[in-house]
Parts: C-alpha cells; structure tokens; sequence
C-alpha cells in the first residue's frame, strides 16, 4: 500500500532518506527489479536488488502532449544484464517502472515514470538506456503512404496472407553461423524464393532471433542463403531455424507468387514523375517510373 501524504510530510521534513526502485519487463515476460540503495528492497510484490553502479537522470515531467524521456547509466554486472541480450534485442521495448521511494519505509513510495526502453548505447562493461515515456507513441507517423509497391508486411493484418501455408515456409537445421548458411532440404523452392524474407532462430543460445534474407542462390549443388546483418548471437550446428519466402512489393508478385491481389496494398496504375511532367511526343512509354 502506498502511503503518499506521510511521504509528503518526509519530503517537508528537509531530512530526507530516499531511492530510486525501477522494474523492467521484457517483451518475452521476463522481470527484474534494481535500485540505487545500498541494500535490496521489496516493494509490490518485486524484489529490487541493490546496484552501486546504477545512475538516472532525474524523470521531468509536463502537461501537454510533449514527450517526457529520462535515461539510466548502469553497469551490467551490477544490473544482472547480459550485454549479449542486449545487442540481442532481448531488452528493446522493454516496459520500465520508476517509484521515488523512502527506503526506511518502502510504503511511502510515489510512482514517477512509466515507459519503455528506447535507445541502449554499451561499451566496456557499462550500458546508457533511454527511457521513452508513454507519450512516445503520439511522435509516430500517422497515415500511409500512396505508392506504386505495397506497404505491407509480409503477413500482417493489412497483408492477411498466412505464411504457414504450405511451400511459403521450411524449418531446418542449420551450420554454424552468424549471417551466411548452407542449408538442405530447399530443393523444392526455386531460387531467389527466400529472398527479401525471413530467417527465424527456433531454439539454441539465438533462439528468438531474426534477419531479413538477402540473397539465396545455389552455389554449385549446395543452397546459401545470406543476411542483410549478421546475428548478435551465433547460431549453433544443428539450431532449427525457419525460412520465409520473401516478398518485393510488386503486384506481379503479390499475384503469380502468393496468390493475394485482392489484399494488394499498393497503388500500381498511380501516375509517376514521367506522366505529370510529360509533354505530347510521338515516342516514349509513359510507364509511371521515375525520369531521374
């Protein structure tokens, strides 16, 4: 329970004993609790373990729709972070909790920011993470854009193509690797099928991971199929991993290759550059591509 008008009347006092307690989640459930007391404390529910290398930026807050973002300094030894699941994405979009909290009694706490994790910056040891406060989300584009290619994702609600379906997806077991791999079993799908795609880590030390394909050729009789980046994290012999098929945007794809133009979400007969600057000429196509 929290007890906000006897932390008021600590605050008053001039003679203050206070802490910062913060609470992080990670997308996949995962949990922490860390402050910069010299001592653990419990609080709802949370243990928040003592860490004397952790430093914040003290949390500004505003009326209005301006966005309210803080950062924290940390050591990762101190915070039980591992800096592989931080170059990971394991922590990207995490939800932070920070109270302001009277250690000699942890009722009188106040909560001061909720938000997500932006930006991690680490080296030698030590991590800078921005807080990203929950009017984060109105600083986002809004709207589409009108184009020629599509402008969805591969699957998504606007896409509704289901890329389960049978000869769209494979599993496999892969080399050793971080952003090239020979791979078997692909035979059966034409090459250049992966391209633009998505190669998905299943389980070992990677597990969760994932790049967008960059080419997938045959070299001689073997298939390899390469990352646009590499992985943070090497796959291991043997990790299952799973591929699926790419997808460039056009309508002749959209069409020949998945069968999905009613869902098309792009705009092929829209006028280009050519036709709202073309002139009457005997020659020439005016295919809306670009002139430049």
């Amino acid at each position: 329970m929290r007890d906000l008008g006897r932390l008021a009347g600590h605050l008053a006092s001039g003679a203050t004993t206070l802490c910062r307690c913060w609470k992080l989640t990670r997308r996949d459930g995962v949990s922490m609790g860390f402050t910069d007391h010299d001592r653990d404390l419990s609080l709802a529910d949370v243990t928040f373990k003592a860490s004397t290398g952790l430093d914040a930026a003290a949390v500004q807050s505003s009326t209005g729709l301006s966005v309210d973002n803080s950062q924290a300094v940390g050591a990762l030894s101190d915070l039980g972070l591992d800096e592989v699941d931080i170059r990971s994405g394991r922590y990207d979009g995490a939800e932070v909790l920070a109270w302001l909290v009277n250690w000699r009694d942890v009722s009188q706490n106040v909560l001061q920011f909720r938000g997500h994790l932006g930006e991690i910056r680490r080296s030698g040891g030590v991590f800078e993470a921005e807080l990203r406060g929950l009017a984060e989300a109105l600083n986002q584009p809004q709207g589409r854009a009108y184009h020629k290619n599509c402008s969805a994702v591969l699957g998504d609600l606007a896409c509704g193509f289901d890329v389960s379906d049978p000869g769209y997806s494979i599993e496999t077991s892969a080399p050793a690797g971080r952003g090239s791999f020979t791979l078997e079993g692909l035979a059966d799908f034409d090459e250049r099928w992966f391209e633009k795609g998505v190669f998905r880590v299943l389980d070992g030390a990677a597990a969760g991971l994932s790049g967008i394909i960059r080419y997938d050729r045959y070299q001689g009789a073997e298939r390899v199929v390469g990352l646009w980046a590499d992985l943070p994290v090497e796959v291991a012999t043997g990790d299952l991993v799973r591929l699926e098929a790419g997808c460039d945007k056009r309508v002749e794809t959209c069409r020949l290759k998945f069968h999905n133009f009613l869902n098309y979400q792009g705009f092929p007969h829209i006028p280009g550059e050519d036709w709202a600057m073309s002139y009457p000429s005997r020659a020439g196509v005016n295919d809306g591509g670009s002139l430049t």
